[in-house]
C-alpha cells in the first residue's frame, strides 16, 4: 500500500486583481493565499484555521478548481491537477467534493431530494439503470441517517441540520476519497453540530475518508482532527498534530486563538491573550513576518525578514512545524519554549 500522501499543495497562491473602474487595467492584487504548502493522508482530517478574512476558504476553492490559481502546484495521488484541461479534469472531481458552509444556499430549491442526490451519480455514470439508482440514492440516505420516504420531499422542507445531511450525501454520491467541509457546522445549532461532528467521523471511519476540514472553532477542532494547520493573513504559520499544538503552540498567533477556546471546567485558570490591533489589509501585507504588527513578542528581525515554516522542539516528540524567529532565540528568551497553551483541551 502506498504511504505518499493523497493530496500535496506545494507553495499555493491565489492572487485576487483589483480593477480600476469597468474598463480600467490592474491597480493591484488582494493576496488571498500567498505560498501555502500541506499534505492529507488517506484516511486523515487536516483542519485549516484561522480569523475570518486569513484565505481558509479561498484555498478549498483552489483545491476544487473553482477558479484558476495563480501559482503552485496540486497533486491528488501523485497527478498534478492545478494545469489539468477541463477535459481530464473531471475524472479528478469525482475523486474530491465539498460540503458547503451554508445548508440553506447549497441546495437546489427547485429539485428533490432524490433528484439532488441523483444528479452525480448520472454525471459520472455510475448507475447503469434506473432502478440501481434508485437504489444508491436509497443507500445515501441511510448512510446520513435520515429516512429512504425522505427522497421526495423539497429542500425548505427539512431543518438546517437535515439539509446539512443532504450536502454531506451529495458529496458522498461520487464515492470521493477527500471531502472538502467549508465550515460546515458553523451555521448549525450546537447540538445539531454535535450531531453532524460524530456522523462525519462515522463516515471517516467506515470509508476511509480524507477529509480537509476549514473551521475557526476551535473545539470543534479539537474534537475531530489529526493534525492542524493554522493561517494568518494568507500563509501557514503553525502545522502540528492535535495533541502537540492544544498542549503547546509553538507560534503567538496560535497561542492567542487556544487562549479564546472555552475551558471546559468553570473557575479554571487561564490567561487571555488580546491582540493588539487590527487584522492588516491583505492587499499591502506587512514586511518580514505578516503577524509582527499584533505580536506581543515581536522584536526587531520579525519586521524585517519572513520566517520560514520549520520543524520546532516539541516535548510531545511530534512533527511541529512553525513559522517564527523566536524558536531561533534562548530557551530563556523565547515565551513559547515552554508554553502549556491549552493543555486542559489536549487529547489524553
Amino acid at each position: 500500500m502506498s504511504t505518499a500522501p493523497l493530496l500535496q499543495v506545494n507553495d499555493l497562491k491565489k492572487h485576487f486583481p483589483i480593477k480600476a473602474g469597468f474598463f480600467g487595467g490592474t491597480t493591484g492584487y488582494v493576496y488571498a493565499v500567498d505560498g501555502v504548502s500541506f499534505d492529507i493522508a488517506r484516511g486523515e482530517t487536516l483542519s485549516l484555521v484561522g480569523e475570518s478574512g486569513c484565505g481558509k476558504s479561498t484555498v478549498g476553492k483552489a483545491l476544487l478548481r473553482l477558479f484558476d490559481i495563480t501559482s503552485g502546484q496540486v497533486i491528488l495521488d501523485g497527478q498534478r491537477i492545478d494545469d489539468l484541461p477541463s477535459g481530464r479534469l473531471r475524472p479528478m472531481r469525482r475523486r474530491m467534493q465539498v460540503v458547503f458552509q451554508d445548508p440553506f444556499s447549497s441546495l437546489n430549491p427547485r429539485m428533490r431530494v432524490r433528484d439532488i442526490l441523483a444528479e452525480p451519480i448520472r454525471n459520472f455514470g455510475m448507475a447503469r439503470n434506473a432502478a440501481e439508482l434508485d437504489e444508491r440514492v436509497a443507500r445515501l440516505m441511510d448512510t446520513v441517517r435520515l429516512p429512504r420516504d425522505a427522497v421526495n420531499r423539497w429542500p425548505h422542507e427539512f431543518s438546517g441540520g437535515q439539509r446539512q445531511r443532504i450536502g454531506i450525501a451529495r458529496a458522498l454520491a461520487a464515492e470521493p476519497e477527500l471531502i472538502i467541509c467549508d465550515e460546515a457546522v458553523s451555521a448549525l445549532d450546537v447540538s445539531v453540530k454535535a450531531q453532524i461532528v460524530n456522523l462525519l467521523q462515522d463516515l471517516q471511519k467506515d470509508l476511509g475518508l480524507a477529509m480537509l476540514f476549514i473551521s475557526h472553532d476551535l473545539a470543534i477542532v479539537e474534537h475531530m482532527t489529526h493534525r492542524v494547520a493554522v493561517m494568518y493573513l494568507g500563509k501557514i504559520v503553525e502545522v502540528a498534530p492535535k495533541r502537540s499544538l492544544f498542549a503547546a503552540p509553538k507560534h503567538p498567533y496560535t497561542e492567542a486563538l487556544l487562549s479564546a477556546v472555552p475551558v471546559p471546567e468553570p473557575g479554571a485558570a487561564r490567561q487571555r491573550i488580546i491582540l493588539k490591533g487590527d487584522v492588516p489589509s491583505p492587499i499591502n501585507p506587512p514586511s518580514g513576518c505578516r503577524f509582527h504588527t499584533r505580536c506581543p513578542y515581536a522584536f526587531d528581525r520579525c519586521r524585517v525578514e519572513e520566517p520560514p515554516l520549520r520543524q520546532v522542539a516539541d516535548a510531545l516528540g511530534e512533527g511541529h512545524v512553525a513559522a517564527c524567529h523566536l524558536h531561533d532565540r534562548p530557551a530563556t528568551e523565547n515565551p513559547l519554549a515552554g508554553s502549556k497553551g491549552a493543555a486542559l483541551l489536549a487529547s489524553a
